[in-house]
């Protein structure tokens, strides 16, 4: 880790969870996440610091990062992981879906959707999230 002049961690060390949030929104010019502790308001800050005095990532190590992400899918923070298992009853019958690394495992079948799933247990469009409770 490339360390920052001690005096402006000290600095950022000192001061209590509305101090940081202040210097979040000062530095980053934005409000800092409702739910963001200390430690976390403390590295980002830091991590800023870091970049404004170093100057950040290089172009190369920015291209590379941006290689080895492509093709990741990212799932939103609301979605079930794998190993969950969704259950929602449907006129009196109860349907279980367990989630899997690449979709959805229903009547040991592999689904790419939950809506698809829906769809198929109710024969009208459903948003699949919503049919099930996982939606935000």
């Amino acid at each position: 880790m490339i360390s920052v002049a001690s005096s402006a961690l000290e600095r950022l060390d000192n001061m209590d969870r509305p101090a940081l949030a202040n210097e979040w929104e000062r530095v980053l010019k934005s409000r800092p996440p409702k739910a963001a502790s200390r430690p976390l308001l403390l590295a980002a800050l830091g991590y800023e610091a870091q970049v404004k005095k170093r100057g950040g990532l290089l172009q190369a190590e920015k291209k590379a990062l941006a290689k080895s992400l492509q093709g990741v899918a990212i799932k939103p923070s609301n979605s079930p992981l794998p190993g969950s298992v969704l259950v929602r009853d449907w006129h009196g019958i109860t349907y279980r879906v367990e989630v899997v690394d690449k979709g959805y495992l229903f009547k040991d079948e592999n689904w790419s959707s939950l809506s698809a799933i829906a769809k198929h247990i109710t024969g009208a469009r459903w948003s699949g999230p919503r049919f099930f409770g996982v939606s935000s």
